[in-house]
């Protein structure tokens, strides 16, 4: 597998694309990240609530503790207390579900920051890599099969832009059936630069 281009001035160029893609990726995770701590400070005010749903529920449940010892009224002062606790209890739990429902928004809010910029560029990215190390691949396995650069000849022609072909020779197509092999050759190294890659040892 063939992942850089032989030519300097391409190679360069897709090293530098790769660091940029990681620190594109870089950024926008802290990014995501800063936005999660953001939103999640949002979370103070339920914990609040679910701490003092407990200090409620803690100090009524003990005052009913104290109050069923009472001679006569005991038993019912406890009762009543016992259900007022019940509200700190409600207030604990209001306060949880309020604390659950600003992690899930923080995580939600903080990956979407991440993700959509991230996959956007990364789509692109990677379409432009991976075309490269197919054709380059490919490529390569017909110049280490031989000398032989008449696929790459006919493949300029094929693919190159007509002023390309025109700096070579007013009549490629001519000079491809004539086996022209000066003009063969130029054809082909204007097919094997344009993918980055050197003609074979020799030609």
């Amino acid at each position: 597998m063939k992942l850089y281009a032989d030519t300097p001035a391409r190679r360069t160029r897709q090293l530098l694309s790769d660091v940029l893609m990681l620190l594109w990726i870089g950024l926008w995770v802290y990014a995501g990240r800063q936005v999660h701590d953001t939103v999640e400070q949002l979370r103070a005010p339920a914990d609040s609530i679910t701490s003092a749903g407990q200090s409620v529920n803690g100090a009524l449940t003990g005052a009913g503790d104290q109050a069923g010892q009472l001679p006569l009224v005991g038993d019912q002062l406890k009762t009543w207390l016992t259900q007022a606790a019940g509200s700190g209890t409600t207030l604990q739990q209001a306060g949880t579900s309020m604390a659950d429902t600003v992690d899930t928004l923080a995580l939600g809010v903080g990956t979407a920051t991440a993700l959509v910029p991230i996959l956007l560029v990364l789509v692109v990215w990677l379409y432009v890599r991976v075309r490269f190390v197919r054709n380059a691949t490919q490529s390569q396995r017909f110049i280490d099969a031989g000398e032989d650069l008449d696929l790459f000849a006919l493949r300029a022609m094929a693919t190159q832009p007509m002023r390309a072909l025109a700096r070579v020779t007013d009549d490629p197509a001519g000079a491809w059936r004539r086996q022209d092999r000066a003009v063969i050759r130029e054809l082909a190294l204007l097919e094997l630069r344009d993918q980055g890659l050197r003609p074979p040892p020799g030609t």
